[in-house]
């Protein structure tokens, strides 16, 4: 293992636990999502755990920051008068949905990402793909032809790739600089790996754990 390899090993054997306001379950902080508390008392949602202060931890579900919200669990957590806002819930949503969007977009800058229907068929079959992107507005047409190409490549092998179906294709269009993008295939790498990560915690904090399979947004396998 490389030097990086294992300074990131290190980091996540280290990650200390953090327990949920909401339900008290203790989790990494990949699973969890951060508060911190504005100046002026607003409950601040911070995705990527960069603002100061220790901060209050909520599970990354969707229903749980939504009751923590609506009962004030924020206040208790911070031990002071904290103001979350009722579309809380929703906001998160919509930074953790951002913040895979952009990732999307430096993976495509690195080379990783490749769109176009017979690109992505020549992706599949040199065995490289570590995930395939559809517009969650495209044909089902197109989306069961990849699949059945990648299972035709891969056999059983083929569920250890993750399918994402999150974003609409104007989405998809904005994050990779080009127009009408329907389908799209992730290559396998440390950049790849990363945006998968993001995607997780995105599908994760939508649909929870059942959320995270095979055809409902992204997956290991």
């Amino acid at each position: 293992m490389s030097e990086a390899g294992e300074a990131r090993e290190g980091r996540k054997r280290a990650s200390p636990e953090r327990t949920c306001i909401v339900s008290g379950v203790k989790g990494s902080p990949e699973t969890m999502i951060h508060f911190a508390l504005a100046p002026d008392g607003a409950v601040t949602p911070d995705i990527r755990r960069k603002l100061p202060g220790r901060g209050v931890w909520v599970q990354a579900s969707a229903k749980l920051v939504a009751v923590a919200a609506r009962k004030q669990l924020f206040s208790r957590g911070f031990k002071t008068k904290a103001v979350a806002p009722p579309d809380l819930a929703d906001s998160v949503d919509r930074l953790l949905e951002e913040d895979a969007l952009q990732f999307l977009s430096i993976v495509n800058k690195s080379g990783a990402l490749i769109a176009g229907a017979m690109k992505v068929e020549a992706a599949i079959r040199s065995g490289a793909v570590a995930a395939l992107i559809h517009a969650s507005d495209g044909s089902a047409d197109g989306v069961q032809k990849l699949d059945r190409l990648l299972v035709g490549r891969l056999g059983e092998a083929a569920a250890n790739v993750a399918r994402i179906n999150l974003f609409a294709s104007r989405q998809l269009d904005l994050a990779m600089g080009r127009s009408n993008v329907i389908h799209a295939a992730l290559i396998d790498g440390e950049t790849s790996s990363a945006f998968l990560q993001r995607l997780r915690r995105l599908a994760l904090y939508r649909f929870g754990e059942q959320g995270n399979s095979l055809g409902a947004a992204a997956t290991d396998g």
